[in-house]
């Protein structure tokens, strides 16, 4: 991939494609093709194949995809297995038909058996049960991968796939009804900061956050940034059919967790854990081995990751004010 080669970013206003187009042009690539959804809907097949025919790019990042926490995935089940699908589905078949040299397509961690062993190696796919409040969008992402795998065999289309842990940063989705852990805690510690003051009889103090099960599951988080990174890389240095795992080597409790996001809020009430909701997934870590061999390593560490997530959150928090 040269500095001049035209490179087609999808997704780009999301919380990963923002950081790919970043990281592309502190890298010197200049020539990137974007597309707002206003113009593109990727969901329409017709819609795709005229825009890749217009802009024919040499090179893909797909990193468009509906996302959501774990209760808007369960409630919206068909629409984050029809959207996904749809969306790469048409990409990848346009890429191939207007002779993109190679596409990256990026999935999740939750593509793996709800119950497998720890850290989860690549091989591990498919042997057994998913996690059933996902599964939809689960099951598109192994659907993505699959296509990617036999489009390399069929028609010798130079597709990877990526399966990141858990992404937070800047420009993620604080919105509460579809949120992840992070952005979920961090909008949740602000708001009770900001409307949780009560004066009664002259006494003042905070209400308690409430945060599900008892804070005892594990998870690895890799920052935005670091993906970008990795993605940059493999899309150099990767071309095996196989899909990678990209995590951070490192894991941590969600208490532990929620602990570190209450000091850097500077909220001073209490953490309510509520143990009659589901802890969900006792632990999910990634093994990153074969990606580590190669030799890329995550250059963020965790406390600087948070602290820049955050401080995005607050700069930008008038959006979810009216939330």
């Amino acid at each position: 991939m040269n500095k001049d080669s035209k490179i087609y970013v999808a997704g780009h206003n999301g919380l990963v494609g923002s950081a790919i187009v970043r990281k592309l042009q502190e890298e010197g690539y200049q020539n990137i093709e974007v597309a707002n959804r206003s113009y593109l809907d990727l969901r329409n097949q017709e819609d795709v194949k005229e825009y890749f025919s217009m802009i024919a790019p040499e090179y893909v990042f797909l990193a468009a995809a509906k996302v959501g926490g774990i209760n808007y995935n369960a409630t919206h089940p068909a629409e984050f297995i029809y959207d996904n699908l749809m969306i790469q589905s048409n990409i990848i078949e346009s890429a191939r038909l207007f002779k993109t040299k190679k596409l990256l397509f990026l999935g999740s961690a939750c593509i793996y058996p709800k119950v497998t062993p720890q850290p989860i190696k690549e091989e591990y796919l498919l042997t057994s049960t998913l996690e059933p409040t996902n599964d939809g969008y689960a099951l598109a992402k192994i659907a993505g991968l699959t296509m990617c795998k036999h489009y390399s065999k069929q028609y010798g289309f130079n597709a990877i796939s990526l399966m990141p842990a858990n992404i937070y940063g800047p420009n993620d989705n604080f919105d509460p009804e579809k949120c992840h852990v992070i952005p979920g805690m961090i909008n949740k510690f602000y708001k009770m900061k900001k409307e949780g003051y009560y004066i009664d009889n002259g006494d003042s103090f905070y209400g308690s956050v409430e945060l599900w099960g008892d804070g005892s599951p594990t998870r690895e988080f890799l920052y935005v940034d670091d993906l970008a990174d990795a993605c940059l890389f493999l899309m150099q240095n990767y071309d095996s059919p196989d899909h990678i795992n990209v995590g951070s080597g490192t894991e941590i409790t969600i208490k532990d967790l929620a602990n570190i996001i209450k000091d850097k809020i500077e909220f001073p009430g209490d953490i309510f854990w509520n143990t009659s909701k589901p802890n969900g997934i006792l632990r999910r870590k990634l093994d990153s081995t074969k990606l580590f061999e190669m030799g890329w390593r995550p250059k963020v560490s965790f406390e600087e990751g948070l602290k820049n997530t955050i401080d995005w959150f607050i700069e930008n928090k008038d959006v979810y004010d009216r939330i």
